[in-house]
């Protein structure tokens, strides 16, 4: 509501909901099984420090005269989630989940039926900002009349937008599938769960009864550039494992068998980045997710749309085209301080999960983390 006013930010909160429903029927429209399910979300507290995070959000909610939260008793969030680590929340009944590479795959499947040219493995080396734009490839070259820039975190290293994203890991572990032991601790429900970290921890049950558990912010680029450290990283894993122990404890001999990392797009506000680059109408972007992209992006995906095609209607005009949410400081100054203020967010949750007290200077350096929505302690 900061960024754009109430009125449009309840529009934009309304939209964001509207596409969730919108992949479910996508999917059941083109025959692609996502495993798509409306479980919703819980957001939980896990230490004494995270109880009541979500009251601001809660209570801006109740100001627009919105329910999207319900509060639940301590033993009903244990009960939901199938631990008692979980020691309070609220629940938010839209969200759902779905596995990913299904999805994707499933849209290129139609993309393809639709007519869609696609070049895998194909790697954009440049591309100049005149008209027609001129993309230069491993391959060869091309030229397009209108170029679409929607790189995820990729997008980090271009000119005009290195100051507005910083590419992070997003760490992932899954456990064996154990559906049985799922019925037992009574996590059925195929809620969704974050805990209210600023790294924060997120994690639901897939449909064959794994566990798919992950973490957000340990590794950071530095200038954009992406190595193979993000692909994957043994420590950090076995850091992500030692959490869902501590988050399941009754758990603790059901075997991880994968783990993986890839690079999250995280903008200052978490809010997407969509517009003209450098206000030219021919170049046009669509990055900077945070993370929570699956949703939104069917609103990017109208919103680059109408830009491409040159239409004047509510998606060209939508509040969040052409908008400046920040920025990060220069490199390299935003490495070097994003790995200080990365330390003293790991030792504030450190201390905070052992019911600790952070040191002062943990505290105040942790406040210049990019805010989330689970980050609004």
């Amino acid at each position: 509501m900061r960024l754009c006013g109430e009125a449009d930010a309840l529009a934009v909160a309304r939209d964001s909901e509207a596409a969730i429903g919108e992949i479910d029927d996508f999917c059941r429209d083109h025959g692609i099984d996502a495993h798509f399910r409306r479980g919703g979300w819980l957001w939980t507290a896990t230490t004494r420090a995270q109880l009541g995070a979500w009251d601001s959000v809660v209570a801006a909610c109740a100001r627009l005269g919105v329910e999207a939260f319900r509060p639940l008793s301590p033993a009903e969030v244990a009960r939901r989630s199938g631990s008692a680590v979980h020691r309070a929340g609220v629940f938010e009944a839209s969200a759902a989940t779905v596995q990913p590479a299904f999805l994707a795959r499933g849209l290129r499947r139609v993309a393809r039926e639709s007519g869609v040219r696609i070049f895998e493995h194909t790697r954009v080396r440049a591309f100049s900002r005149g008209r027609p734009v001129l993309v230069r490839t491993d391959r060869g070259r091309l030229t397009a009349d209108r170029l679409v820039v929607a790189t995820n975190a990729w997008a980090a290293g271009l000119r005009e937008l290195s100051g507005r994203l910083v590419a992070i890991t997003s760490d992932m572990v899954m456990t064996a599938p154990a559906p049985e032991r799922l019925r037992a601790i009574g996590w059925t429900g195929g809620e969704c769960i974050t805990d209210s970290q600023m790294m924060v921890d997120y994690y639901h049950a897939t449909r064959e009864g794994r566990i798919a558990f992950g973490k957000g912010g340990w590794g950071i680029a530095l200038g954009g550039r992406i190595g193979a450290g993000f692909d994957r990283n043994p420590k950090r894993a076995s850091a992500l494992e030692a959490d869902l122990r501590r988050t399941y404890p009754v758990l603790a001999d059901l075997p991880v068998t994968h783990d993986w990392s890839g690079p999250i797009d995280r903008t200052p506000t978490s809010l997407p980045l969509l517009g003209r680059l450098g206000g030219r109408p021919h170049v046009l972007y669509g990055v900077g997710w945070s993370g929570n992209g699956v949703g939104p992006s069917v609103l990017g995906g109208k919103i680059l749309a109408s830009l491409a095609l040159g239409r004047d209607d509510r998606w060209s005009r939508y509040p969040l085209v052409d908008r400046e949410l920040g920025r990060f400081p220069r490199e390299p100054i935003r490495f070097l301080g994003a790995h200080v203020v990365r330390g003293a967010v790991a030792r504030k949750e450190r201390a905070e999960r052992d019911d600790r007290e952070p040191s002062w200077i943990d505290t105040r350096l942790s406040r210049l983390a990019p805010a989330g929505l689970e980050d609004k302690r």
